[in-house]
């Protein structure tokens, strides 16, 4: 089970400084897992600018020119952010049994090692 998903919010935990012009501290949303490269993009973290080649929209509208975007951030310089108090956090996995229509299942869960909330 992944300890990081999308739609939950990390904080850079490796980098340079927000005085140095980093985005060490910052805290936003995961908008993608890429799990094969072990990368995640974060919301407002990690901007590059991108030189996107001039075309034009069926209404003819100019596309293109420079534009900023979120580039992937390794896995290991995040951190999931615990729900109480809202720090970065180590996550663990604990099996716990539901009981759905008279059938028991065990199920993983995740939740936050400072805490202990479910995430």
């Amino acid at each position: 089970m992944a300890k990081i998903k999308k739609g939950d919010l990390v904080q850079v935990i490796a980098g340079a400084s927000q005085a140095r012009g980093g985005d060490r501290g910052k805290q936003g949303k995961v908008l993608r897992v890429i799990t094969e490269e072990n990368r995640v993009v974060v919301e407002g973290i990690n901007f590059v600018t991108k030189h996107v080649k001039v075309g034009q929209t069926q209404r003819g509208s100019k596309t293109g020119g420079i534009e900023t975007v979120e580039a992937p951030i390794h896995i290991s310089n995040v951190a999931l952010v615990d729900p109480d108090s809202k720090k970065p956090t180590r996550v663990g996995h604990r099996i716990e049994s539901v009981t759905k229509d008279g059938v028991t299942k065990n199920v993983r869960v995740r939740y936050a090692k400072k805490s202990g909330k479910d995430l």
